[in-house]
């Protein structure tokens, strides 16, 4: 094809520059509740993030990523014309990347699945016609944006509530924090390792049975639970601290299980919000290589190590701002609650990302957090930030469609 290094080249920059946006924008989602309820230092964070993000990315983002490919336009009427698609591919990356670029300068935890998705649906819609847009697909997609911050502050309520009942209401907190956290850890440990061993080393080229996956997902369980055991065993009562804050040792419990919890949602971040950079990416690279517009494109591991590096420049250059917001605005974070709500959050997103579902991060883990402040009454939340996100996210679709026909038609009018 014509000028087809020019398009591989776009691609993989326009790419990178999205995956950095979904970094500076998302590390939020994972690590937010970790620094806001002061279990992590921003840099610790950061390190922890920066490995699971890319595992999660590598080994697990196969399954969203087709979804993000084809379930979102019919390119058959452009078959005669696959520039088309190039050009609406490298439009909405560029579209999505840019607004994320402007929301996380803004501190705004706005979705990068709304803005690849809104991208997305505006070159299809002008580029080819209305009726190439999949309405019924982008509407299930939207439900779930609805359905996971319900589920995710479901969960995360019910999670809160058995720290309360099982810990918290209890004669003798410490003790019970001693003999529940462990059982906590197995179930965090149990449901990333089950997972990861579904749908991430198929990728790898490995396929195992449920039973396999059942045996060493329990197994990772078990020797999450015993490394967390022991960590706790060695967490010293401090009676001063203690007088001050009845539960502080016991938060120092829970801190020891929200670094693992703030691991898995690294994890589960990763392995859905990958798709949102690479998905085009992959659309591009099969209609250079072809010649011809597929509903179906391969992906390939350096795409996935592409989008997995992307995230961590991001996390690492710019992630702080939209931090602050989700970490400590919408309601105040101890250890045990940001547990709840990161664990909820987490288990929300890797079942979506199993399924192949591209859910929002963003609104899941807003969701999980507004779950935890409800369980302790409306009160505790900050209606005002709330209210904030909630607009940027209304307004997040159409700035990604928006920006996506602009830069369409640009690309068009230069290579066209």
């Amino acid at each position: 094809m014509e000028g087809g290094t020019i398009y591989l080249i776009l691609a993989g920059v326009f790419g990178l520059y999205m995956a950095w946006g979904i970094g500076a924008n998302d590390v939020a989602n994972a690590m937010a509740t970790s620094v806001g309820s002061k279990v992590l230092t921003l840099r610790s964070a950061l390190i922890v993030a920066a490995i699971f993000e890319f595992l999660g990315a590598v080994l697990a983002g196969g399954g969203v990523t087709s979804t993000i490919r084809k379930g979102i336009i019919d390119v058959s009427s452009i078959s005669g014309d696959p520039e088309i698609l190039i050009f609406g591919m490298l439009g909405s990356l560029l579209a999505a990347a840019t607004w994320l670029n402007l929301a996380s300068k803004l501190g705004w935890p706005v979705s990068t699945t709304h803005s690849i998705v809104g991208a997305i649906v505006g070159f299809g819609a002008i580029g080819i016609g209305t009726g190439a847009v999949k309405w019924g697909g982008v509407a299930t997609i939207a439900s779930s944006w609805v359905i996971s911050p319900i589920v995710a502050g479901a969960l995360a309520f019910m999670l809160f509530k058995s720290v309360q009942y099982l810990v918290l209401d209890r004669p003798d907190p410490l003790a019970q924090a001693r003999r529940w956290v462990p059982i906590y850890m197995f179930l965090a440990g149990f449901m990333i390792a089950a997972v990861t061993l579904t749908k991430g080393i198929k990728n790898l080229g490995y396929d195992l049975s449920l039973t396999e996956d059942a045996i060493y997902s329990t197994i990772v369980g078990i020797v999450i639970a015993a490394v967390g055991t022991y960590f706790i065993a060695k967490i010293k009562v401090d009676p001063s601290a203690d007088r001050d804050f009845r539960f502080h040792t016991v938060e120092r419990v829970f801190g020891v299980l929200m670094v693992l919890t703030a691991c898995t949602m690294a994890f589960a971040h990763g392995s859905n919000d990958v798709a949102n950079a690479i998905g085009p990416v992959a659309a591009v690279v099969s209609t250079v290589q072809t010649g011809m517009v597929e509903q179906n494109s391969g992906l390939s591991i350096w795409m996935l190590l592409l989008g997995g590096g992307g995230i961590l420049i991001g996390l690492a250059t710019f992630g702080r701002h939209v931090m602050a917001t989700v970490g400590e605005g919408i309601t105040h974070l101890t250890p045990s609650r940001g547990f709840a709500a990161e664990l909820a959050a987490a288990s929300t997103v890797v079942v979506a990302s199993a399924t192949g579902m591209p859910i929002s991060t963003t609104h899941t883990l807003v969701g999980a957090v507004l779950g935890v402040g409800i369980a302790r009454g409306i009160a505790a939340i900050n209606l005002g930030v709330v209210r904030n996100i909630f607009l940027s996210w209304i307004i997040t679709v159409p700035a990604g469609a928006a920006l996506s026909i602009i830069f369409f038609f640009i690309l068009k009018t230069i290579f066209g």
